[in-house]
């Protein structure tokens, strides 16, 4: 059986989804499971219903109205019948999102996220389903809450392996299934999510179970790049790559792949594609076993919006291993991610991903014991397999802050 992932922009508006049905007519969709993302900005905007939901109740109806004629307008375009039965589920899916925090009594801003968020991918794949059963390819719609088991780290959740194994392997393998990203859940059948990206996880966490023969990811560009398009001008495909090599790439934050993805497919040598969607007869990347990258050209990663913290003690006294472990302790309680660390005898410097906005906490907590200087907003770019130009190109015109050299890999964080 293989695994495809469709993530937002592959499944944005109806035209989109009619492209997932081109896709899965020109690649074949026989003994396929399907994996789909909530549709374009979809995400984004279940958050504002959170966010309205601890901020401003009275808002919440018209931030959930807007996500609902999002998706209305999608359905319009096609369905067309307003008696369509698809209607009336995607209806049901958002009158369960309001009965939710109307009775919810749970103080706790994770557990209501992952409760509300996930309807994003709910909605989606329902729609997505039923369009593919409109055009003739038959499939079987699965909610991935019951396949997928976690613990209740709820917007992190861990996977209980052995649950998810059990749930996962009473799939009929010869059969189309559609299915959603992100989303897990906890031994109370409360929903939980994977973190932000997750869909890709899932793929891999179901393609282990099922022992898929491979994994697609469909995405907008040609396959992985050695650089965001977004970011860096002229950029090159990668033909191949090394699962060590895409793990090392994840880690440091190339957006392609989800840094969990890998890891579930190398322990079953399970090859992933990443291709595109618009040319889905193109080779795209292949990652599996091997060595390193083909071919071998300095790889640019950029994180945006970091938090670079010194540190130095009070009273010129050595940072060593007591100070350290109370230092990530603290990074551990505010879920501050670490990408950069470098330390000398008096000072300690550190990169920190404040996507959980624990930052202010933390910091006065940091302060009682050392001196502290926080430089917020910054980009720490990774370039693998680096040379001088690569370096170079990174270093023009920009204030670097740190810089931490090893053989392959050299990080500069900017302001």
């Amino acid at each position: 059986m293989r695994v495809f992932k469709f993530g937002g922009a592959s499944v944005k508006d109806a035209d989109s989804v009619k492209n997932v049905v081109n896709v899965l007519k020109e690649v074949g969709h026989q003994d396929t499971l399907v994996v789909i993302s909530a549709m374009g900005k979809t995400t984004n905007a279940m958050e504002k219903v959170v966010a309205a939901y601890f901020s401003d109740k009275s808002g919440v109806s018209n931030q959930i109205q807007e996500v609902s004629e999002f998706h209305e307008i999608i359905l319009s375009d096609l369905f067309g019948n307003a008696s369509h039965p698809v209607y009336a589920k995607v209806k049901a899916l958002f009158d369960e999102v309001k009965g939710f925090l109307t009775w919810n009594k749970s103080p706790k801003k994770s557990f209501v996220y992952d409760q509300v968020v996930g309807y994003g991918e709910l909605v989606s794949t329902t729609i997505v389903s039923e369009y593919l059963n409109e055009v003739g390819l038959s499939n079987d719609w699965q909610d991935v809450r019951n396949l997928i088991k976690t613990d209740n780290n709820y917007r992190d959740a861990n996977i209980n392996w052995e649950l998810t194994q059990d749930s996962v392997s009473k799939l009929d393998t010869s059969k189309l299934y559609i299915t959603q990203g992100f989303l897990g859940s906890d031994d109370n059948n409360f929903t939980t999510t994977l973190g932000r990206e997750g869909s890709d996880y899932t793929a891999a966490i179901l393609a282990y179970c099922l022992n898929a023969q491979s994994v697609t990811i469909w995405k907008d560009v040609p396959g992985v790049l050695n650089a965001d398009p977004r970011n860096f001008e002229e950029t090159q495909l990668l033909d191949q790559i090394s699962y060590r090599e895409a793990i090392e790439l994840a880690f440091y934050g190339a957006s392609v792949i989800h840094p969990k993805t890998l890891q579930p497919l190398q322990r079953k040598e399970i090859p992933l594609h990443v291709k595109s969607f618009v040319n889905p007869k193109n080779n795209g990347t292949t990652v599996g076993k091997g060595k390193g990258i083909s071919p071998k050209v300095p790889c640019f990663i950029v994180k945006k919006n970091q938090v670079l913290i010194k540190l130095s003690s009070l009273d010129f006294s050595f940072i060593v291993e007591n100070n350290i472990s109370e230092i990530f302790k603290l990074f551990h309680d505010h879920k501050m991610k670490v990408d950069l660390i470098q330390n000398s005898a008096i000072s300690f410097s550190v990169c920190l991903d404040n996507k959980f906005n624990g930052l202010q906490p933390m910091l006065d907590k940091l302060k009682r014991r050392f001196n502290v200087v926080c430089h917020e907003d910054v980009s720490l770019y990774t370039i693998r397999h680096f040379d001088d130009n690569a370096v170079k190109s990174l270093q023009n015109g920009r204030s670097v802050l740190v810089e931490q050299r090893g053989k392959e890999t050299v990080q500069l964080v900017v302001k």
